[in-house]
């Protein structure tokens, strides 16, 4: 597949983008996905070439390489005090020292390579970074994201929220950690950060990317300061902001919150051609960077 970095794809349109949307979240099987994506695309031979530019591609998910000579990264780090089994991928700046920590949560995809680069990404900004495997304690991120898919389909959210508020806590007591933890997800882990920061006290500042709302009766019990950043064609979660955004103001929450115009949920993921906005990626991740040093220090 071509960079989605820096190659031009082909016409994909609206209604491609919210099917595969659908289907990523459960609202389909692929059959069903596939022969909508034919009908829409005029074959499907046509369809078939279309979905690599859907799909993500790891072959562009090494931003930061997984031997970077600045970090120490370590695979399969078990999460003390949480769930059995539950482990994660851990880097941090090389040399001595005391950090803030940051969980970083995936989509519903898992733990994969993107998510993977994310952590080291955070960690070359000086933090402890703690990229999170929620499917761990059930056998584990696959490599196949439609068995990760059906995975996802099994795990409820209460579930996945312990398991997510257990790292922060974890992080909160690592030798290498001051204690200061935050946590940044996105898509399925957006939404897991808005749910931990409604019943974990521990977390200090939370960031969620296009991430489902929280029920607006749990607002209240956020004691984190919150940084939320939405796609702009995104109705499907832009639709909860209203009642997310008047439940902050009524608890008066701290939180930041940005629309991105024009770009598509997941616009972050520089390694799905069809969704990645450069601009507005760059941005987000601009303003979550300064949002974690003034919450963190």
């Amino acid at each position: 597949m071509a960079d989605p970095k820096q190659t031009p794809i082909p016409t994909i349109s609206r209604d491609m983008i919210t099917l595969y949307d659908h289907f990523t979240h459960g609202g389909m099987d692929r059959r069903s996905f596939m022969s909508r994506l034919a009908g829409l695309a005029g074959s499907s031979a046509a369809a078939l070439s279309l979905l690599p530019f859907l799909q993500n591609d790891y072959a562009y998910a090494e931003t930061v390489k997984p031997d970077d000579p600045r970090l120490l990264m370590e695979e399969g780090v078990a999460v003390e005090g949480g769930e059995k089994g539950l482990t994660g991928y851990l880097a941090r700046p090389k040399g001595e020292g005391i950090r803030s920590a940051v969980l970083v949560i995936h989509e519903n995809r898992g733990l994969n390579p993107h998510i993977k680069d994310i952590t080291r990404r955070v960690a070359l900004e000086g933090y402890l970074a703690f990229g999170l495997d929620v499917l761990s304690p059930d056998g584990g991120t696959p490599a196949d994201e439609n068995k990760a898919r059906d995975m996802f389909s099994k795990l409820t959210v209460e579930v996945a929220t312990e398991r997510a508020s257990s790292a922060v806590r974890f992080l909160a007591s690592y030798p290498q950690s001051n204690g200061k933890v935050a946590a940044i997800g996105f898509c399925w882990g957006g939404g897991i950060v808005n749910l931990v920061a409604t019943i974990e006290p521990k977390l200090r500042a939370g960031i969620s990317y296009y991430g489902p709302q929280p029920p607006a009766e749990r607002v209240a019990n956020i004691k984190a300061a919150m940084l939320l950043h939405y796609a702009g064609l995104d109705q499907r979660i832009d639709a909860g902001i209203p009642a997310y955004q008047a439940a902050l103001d009524a608890a008066k929450i701290h939180y930041e919150l940005y629309i991105y115009d024009g770009v598509d949920h997941a616009f972050n993921n520089d390694t799905n051609a069809a969704r990645y906005n450069k601009d507005a990626a760059d941005s987000a991740w601009s303003r979550s960077m300064a949002f974690l040093k003034h919450e963190l220090g």
